[in-house]
This record gives C-alpha cells, sequence and structure tokens, in this order.
C-alpha cells in the first residue's frame, strides 16, 4: 500500500469530478470530519451509553464519551509522532499531508470508533449476539436465510461492523454517503477489515452484507491490500494500528483508575499496577514527585499519566519500526502486542486484573443481566411489529420509531437490521425507558 493514496482527501458519497470549495482560511477536509462528528447527535448520545460501569451516581466514571473524547487525544498525538518522522523519512512526497493528515484523521477516527456501539457497553454486544443465537432470535434463522440474507451479521452482532454502518449508510432523510467522511477518516475505524463470514470464533467482523459495496470502494479508492473476494476480505488501513492502540491504552489504564475511585481495587493494588511500567529509576523520580501530592486520586491520576505517555511513546516507535511490514500487510498482531517485555508484562498484568476483578463486579455482571432481558424484550416486539404491520399494536409501535429508520424493507434481514439501528442507537436511559414503557412498566405521570 502507499501512503499517496492512503491519504484522501476524497468524501464518501461525492462524484469523483465533483470540485473541492477551498479558501486559505478553510480547515483541512479531515479536520472537518472531526467537527462533523463532534457535533453530530450519534456522538452525543454517547454520554449517556455505560463503557465499562454503570452510569456514575456521585462518584464519576467514564462513559462512552468520555472515553472517546480521551482515545481521540492519544490518537492526536500519535498521530503527530508519527506524522512528523514519516514527513522527514519520504521527504519526496512533498504533497503527500503525513504532518497535518495524520493527527486530524487518527483523532477524527478516535472519536468515532464506539459510536455503534449498543447502550450497555459490551454486555449490549453480547446481549444481542445471545438473542440471536440461543434466544427468541433463532426463531427467524431459516427465513432470513431462506431469503439469501447473511444471518452471520446478527449472530456475530460487532459494534464496529455498526459504526461503519452508521457512518456510511444513508438513512431515510439523509445525504449519501451519510456522514460523507473522507475515505481515509472511515477506513481507518475498520479494525476487523473482513466479512462476517470470516468472523470465526472471536467474533469480530468489519462490515455488514449490507454496506460489503461500500468496502469495496473504499478498499479499491485507498488500495487497500485485497485478501480474499469472496468473502470478502482486506488488510486493515495502517492508520488502523494507531486507532486501536490509542483505545487499548486508554481502556486499560483508565479502567484500573475508575476500578480504585470505586473501591474494586485498592489504592495499593492500583499503585501496583501502575508502577510496574517503569524501571526502577523511573519509578524512584516518579515516587518522589508523587510524595508531593497530598490527594490519593490526584496521586493516581499523575501515576496514569506518566504510564500513558510512556505507551504512547513506545507505540509510536513500534509503528514507525514496523513501517513497512505494515504497509506490505505483512504484520501481525496489535502494537501492544509487540511492547517491550517490562511494558507487554505490565499491561497483561492489568488486563488479567480487569477481567478477574474488574468485570465481573457485581455492578458490571448486573447491567449485562439487565442487558439481556431489555435487549431480548425490544428485539421481539420490533421485529415482530414489522412482520405483523397490519396489527393495531404494531402501528401503534412503529409510530415510535425515528423516520430515518426504514420500517417497511421488504426482507426480514431488513427488518432485523432496521431494529437493530434503532436499539443501538439508543441511550442506556433510553432503552430502559422504551422497555419499561412497550411492557407496561411504566406509565407517563404516574
Amino acid at each position: 500500500m502507499h501512503w499517496e493514496q492512503l491519504l484522501s482527501d476524497r468524501r464518501l458519497g461525492a462524484e469523483p469530478s465533483e470540485r473541492k470549495q477551498t479558501s486559505h482560511l478553510a480547515r483541512s477536509d479531515f479536520e472537518r470530519d472531526y467537527d462533523r462528528l463532534i457535533f453530530s447527535p450519534p456522538f452525543r448520545r454517547m454520554q449517556n451509553k455505560t463503557q465499562v460501569f454503570p452510569l456514575p451516581g456521585n462518584i464519576f466514571v467514564h462513559n462512552r464519551l468520555t472515553h472517546s473524547l480521551e482515545v481521540s487525544c492519544l490518537g492526536r498525538s500519535l498521530g503527530n509522532m508519527v506524522g512528523d518522522c514519516l514527513e522527514g523519512r519520504h521527504s519526496k512526497f512533498r504533497e503527500v499531508p503525513f504532518r497535518s493528515g495524520l493527527s486530524a484523521i487518527v483523532s477524527a477516527a478516535c472519536l468515532a470508533h464506539d459510536m455503534g456501539n449498543p447502550p450497555f457497553g459490551h454486555s449490549g454486544e453480547r446481549a444481542i449476539s445471545a438473542y440471536f443465537k440461543e434466544g427468541n432470535g433463532v426463531r427467524w434463522r431459516a427465513e432470513v436465510e431462506d431469503e439469501g440474507g447473511r444471518w452471520e451479521d446478527f449472530l456475530f452482532f460487532e459494534g464496529n461492523a455498526n459504526a461503519f454502518r452508521l457512518l456510511t449508510h444513508q438513512f431515510e432523510g439523509r445525504r449519501a454517503g451519510g456522514f460523507a467522511l473522507t475515505y481515509s477518516t472511515v477506513a481507518s475505524i475498520v479494525k476487523y477489515p473482513y466479512s462476517s463470514l470470516l468472523a470465526g470464533k472471536k467474533n469480530k467482523f468489519g462490515f455488514f452484507a449490507t454496506e460489503e459495496d461500500t468496502m469495496r470502494e473504499v478498499g479499491d479508492e485507498l488500495g487497500l491490500i485485497r485478501l480474499s473476494d469472496a468473502p470478502l476480505s482486506y488488510v486493515r488501513h495502517p492508520l488502523v494500528y494507531l486507532v486501536e492502540a490509542a483505545d487499548d491504552i486508554c481502556y486499560q489504564i483508565m479502567d484500573i483508575e475508575d476500578a480504585c475511585k470505586l473501591h474494586i481495587l485498592s489504592f495499593d493494588e492500583a499503585e501496583t499496577h501502575l508502577m510496574a511500567f517503569f524501571s526502577d529509576a523511573d519509578k524512584a523520580e516518579i515516587q518522589q514527585v508523587s510524595r508531593t501530592i497530598g490527594d490519593a486520586n490526584e496521586r493516581l491520576g499523575y501515576l496514569r499519566a506518566k504510564v500513558i505517555n510512556l505507551l504512547v511513546e513506545e507505540v509510536a516507535s513500534i509503528f514507525l519500526d514496523e513501517e513497512n511490514a505494515i504497509l506490505e500487510g505483512h504484520f501481525h498482531g496489535t502494537l501492544i502486542q509487540h511492547l517491550s517485555p517490562r511494558s507487554r508484562s505490565a499491561y497483561e498484568a492489568c488486563s488479567h486484573t480487569a477481567y478477574t476483578r474488574i468485570y465481573s463486579a457485581h455492578d458490571v455482571v448486573d447491567v449485562e443481566l439487565a442487558g439481556h432481558r431489555i435487549f431480548s424484550s425490544l428485539l421481539d416486539h420490533l421485529i415482530e411489529a414489522q412482520v405483523h404491520p397490519e396489527h393495531s399494536y404494531s402501528r401503534t409501535l412503529l409510530s415510535r420509531v425515528s423516520s430515518q429508520y426504514d420500517t417497511s424493507r421488504p426482507t426480514l434481514y431488513g427488518k432485523i437490521q432496521c431494529a437493530l439501528d434503532y436499539i443501538s442507537g439508543m441511550t442506556d436511559i433510553y432503552a430502559l425507558n422504551f422497555y419499561r414503557t412497550i411492557t407496561g412498566m411504566n406509565l407517563p405521570a404516574v
């Protein structure tokens, strides 16, 4: 793959011959992507979507929006570091916007990477998959497959694929190209650039059958290496590695800090995990500064910042060292998996604690239990209403669905996808209130 093609400021949905309106004061198209995402309703709704822990009461923990903003900050730093080096390394490509382009693209893609996630965090994704694997949704499988629909899209429901759909699909009343982002920004969020037919045991994929042609268009425009045509599969856009690394660093390190604030981990446990990233010499210097900070939360915040800075610099170096392998499609794994031995050992210890202590905490598990019941009920009602739109109850229920979602799609695959579009766009609070309303547990002014 070639940087001069990978960094394309052409917009999805725009005609190749469409003239660009520019001025000497204009933002770059990549910067416009960032602004377009920030001001969008789906981005704002993430403030009421769970990251890991239930939405906070008197203690602040991260939600999807604050997580995405922090990931975007790290992405901007990674883009700047890598872009500066690539500009010097490839000085003959004077027209390639390494310095300005990479930071803007990566930070915008980081903003968007979780926009397709349903309510209740990753437990929401698992609840949707479970509905079609072992819940009431099993009854629809034969009909979907008989009409030629791809059942795996639902069986392995994936927030990343849903983000690609959200950003690129022309919903009712929307412009061609969805958000009409640049091809480079769109490609930089696709962590798993292959069909659900290749989801395998990891249950990961990057686009639904309905967006397969869009993925082909993006791949062709940017010169992504195509691994197979049926099922469709590509090599990642190189900047996906930076977006993924920013996300990996943020959620793993911030989850340790949040768990400490919620008393799932003690301060000493959290401090031990974070100090493990540093050499003995660095530890002595960090502890000297830490002793001057009286507040425990501030001390932990200082230590967390030092860890993040270390990991960002190390990840940027790994990307630059592996540039050729990445461009040739030979790089395997994530950037985090190529950390130095000490950093990787410390990161894996944080990950182990997260899975054994944090993600299994009662409050986190309770969200997952509630999510299964809520998603099952919402999907039952919304799919059934579309299958039998002539019923009185169906007409009433469908009148509640936003006009941007086409509830009259002719195929069962389309009806299920419409229900998932609607539900995945809900906030936690909206999903809960809607569930209470349609089950008769909640009435206005009662």
